[in-house]
């Protein structure tokens, strides 16, 4: 384990604060239902919910630029809503939203999670997974080309925005103009993240790749030789949930970082901080395993809070002078 003194780390992060990160990726709109079981349902063994509020926060790509926004970057988001409420509601709240799209034939993305005493019951899913239109993805690319940031981070969560087809443009367009480009994946479009500077998929979507298990060091070691094999990247990291994250750099071992989080309420959004954090920290100078280990650090922080979470500069510094 390789340590940071306080003061260097205190330093990165300070180092944070007005980064421009254009964020490419499926938005979405998070509900909660909050509200106490008293019974069970004489209609069918299920509890019986008694709503007392409602709450909605930025999710998917949208909670990654919340989360670059609570550490002191300015984030830049381009990728598409429906013509709802919803969809306005997503507009409204994001720092900026030049880049958001309205379609017309799909709905927002709504994930509705109901809560009860602190515990989470169900999820309702209200989606549209098609492809997005060419139309819209020509939309997105040229406004991608047209803006001025310092890194991309693409947050494909599998509902359309992310092609392959944008994929082989947007990648091509990065590697000429040199922008760094940090990517939580999802399996289906895995090959085509190459090449890029950062991947984080994490340890389920490791197996779906490699087809083993990824339980122990030794798996976890095998699997990112074997994903480094397959894409560009130049470094990985592998989310493992409660066992911590893995570090990979092509040529070095790999360096496994345990969790830190002492309480475990919600691990929803944890993996947005992750490529927030580590995205910020590699723009602000850290090498890998010090992004990874302040990533971890603030992963801890949010998995300790209920819903979708973020942090704020302030406390992530506050937690590291302990």
């Amino acid at each position: 384990m390789i340590k940071i003194n306080p003061q260097k780390k205190i330093k990165i992060v300070k180092g944070f604060r007005n980064k421009r990160i254009l964020v490419l990726g499926d938005l979405m709109m998070d509900k909660y239902i909050w509200g106490d079981v008293s019974r069970i349902s004489p209609e069918a063994p299920i509890p019986v919910v008694a709503a007392k509020n409602d709450t909605s926060c930025l999710g998917g790509a949208g909670n990654v630029g919340h989360n670059l926004q609570s550490l002191g970057a300015f984030p830049i988001l381009t990728g598409v809503v429906g013509k709802d409420k919803e969809g306005d509601w997503i507009r409204k709240n994001v720092a900026d939203n030049r880049g958001i799209y309205v379609s017309k034939t799909r709905p927002t993305t709504v994930k509705t999670r109901i809560i009860a005493h602190h515990q989470h019951v169900v999820r309702v899913d209200m989606e549209e997974k098609k492809p997005i239109s060419p139309q819209l993805t020509d939309k997105v690319f040229r406004f991608i080309q047209q803006e001025k940031f310092d890194a991309l981070i693409i947050s494909d969560y599998n509902k359309g925005l992310v092609t392959d087809f944008l994929l082989h443009k947007l990648l091509s367009f990065t590697q000429k103009e040199k922008i760094p480009v940090c990517v939580d994946p999802k399996v289906e479009h895995f090959l085509s993240f190459s090449p890029v500077t950062l991947i984080t998929p994490n340890h389920l979507e490791a197996e779906r790749i490699v087809h083993h298990a990824c339980l122990s060091d030794q798996d976890v070691e095998k699997a990112g030789k074997t994903i480094l094999s397959k894409i560009s990247a130049k470094y990985l990291i592998l989310k493992r949930g409660e066992q911590g994250l893995s570090v990979f750099e092509r040529e070095k071992k790999a360096l496994h970082v345990p969790t830190l989080a002492k309480e475990v309420y919600d691990v929803t959004g944890a993996g947005d901080t992750v490529i927030a954090v580590s995205s910020l920290a590699l723009l602000a100078g850290a090498s890998i395993q010090e992004a990874a280990l302040l990533a971890n650090i603030a992963a801890g922080i949010v998995v300790g809070k209920l819903g979708t979470a973020t942090l704020t500069q302030a406390e992530l510094i506050a937690t590291l002078q302990v």
